[in-house]
């Protein structure tokens, strides 16, 4: 086969079971090292291709999660082909290579080149946070940057975060979790502490970017649904010469007291067509995360849907008009 049967397997079979299902036209028997797939002929041969990948995936990294097979299935182009070195933005803490696995994550990548302002919106576990990271470790790592400043609005703080204990870091490190999580994938622990203790990667609350001008820097602003429209005009302004922004958000997921404030919507009308500046729209074929997730948004976009049919009949009590 080529392939551990334990790991090709998953637990009590639940991975084969889900290549199987994407088959339905075969019979597929599972039987220690053994495979036998009954049916179609052309239909056998895609199922041979697809295993192909799976078993190249599983060669080169040694595991599957029921997430990696799901692009696998799905895409058949992430990352399960091997590595071309000119795709790989950097390779992580652990030696694995840290690339764009997606159609919208591979358009992010593309138009990050030939663009100094880059929105990227879309729903939850889409990676959008995950590739901007990649993106500005890359080109600290390239010296093309001198400094990287990661920024998010600290809505549930209230933008008032002087109750909280400790220093500005200190206090923002909650808000930011997401954004840590992705740096330590990619940048060894001490070498991190050392970035974060010198600045050349800062954190900063949105409330604290007025005033300053940003240059020589790779700036990435995450949960943007949550900033109003004079605080993302306020952000988008502090760019400097030679300098990378990053804007990511969802709008279906917006926390401010009165959705229809939010900025990142009326950013992206406003924004758009202007030369350098590139907007993403990212959807459930780039969500990475536990399948489930996939169903979730489509569930949530769905009684979304119905509620516009509806009349918006049964509101949103939050919602303040």
């Amino acid at each position: 086969m080529g392939a551990d049967p334990k790991t090709l397997y998953g637990v009590h079979n639940k991975l084969i079971n889900r290549i199987s299902a994407q088959f339905p036209k075969l019979k597929v028997i599972a039987r220690g090292d053994d495979l036998k797939v009954i049916g179609d002929e052309n239909e056998i041969a895609l199922f041979e291709e697809k295993m192909e990948e799976i078993i190249n995936f599983i060669n080169e990294y040694n595991e599957l999660s029921e997430s990696e097979l799901q692009i696998i299935l799905e895409n058949g182009d992430s990352k399960t082909q091997e590595p071309n070195k000119v795709d790989v933005l950097l390779y992580g803490t652990t030696g694995k290579p840290i690339q764009a696995r997606t159609v919208n994550q591979k358009i992010m990548v593309e138009d990050y080149d030939n663009n100094d302002l880059l929105i990227a919106v879309g729903p939850a576990g889409t990676g959008k946070t995950y590739t901007a990271i990649a993106l500005a470790v890359k080109a600290l790592k390239n010296r093309e940057v001198r400094r990287i400043v990661l920024t998010r609005p600290a809505v549930e703080a209230g933008e008032h975060l002087g109750f909280l204990p400790g220093d500005v870091r200190e206090k923002l490190d909650p808000y930011l979790q997401p954004l840590y999580d992705a740096l330590r994938d990619m940048i060894p622990p001490k070498k991190l502490q050392n970035f974060i203790e010198d600045e050349t990667i800062h954190i900063a609350p949105l409330a604290y970017m007025r005033g300053r001008t940003l240059e020589n820097a790779f700036v990435v602003m995450d949960e943007a649904q949550n900033a109003t429209l004079n605080q993302l005009k306020m952000f988008l302004t502090r760019m400097g010469i030679n300098s990378k922004f990053i804007v990511t958000g969802d709008i279906t997921q917006i926390d401010l007291p009165r959705k229809r404030d939010s900025g990142l919507i009326q950013a992206m009308n406003i924004l758009e067509g202007i030369e350098g500046i590139s907007i993403i729209e990212f959807d459930e074929r780039d969500i990475v995360r536990h399948k489930l997730v996939k169903d979730i948004v489509r569930a949530y976009d769905g009684y979304s849907k119905r509620k516009e049919d509806n009349g918006h009949a049964s509101k949103d009590p939050n919602e303040n008009e």
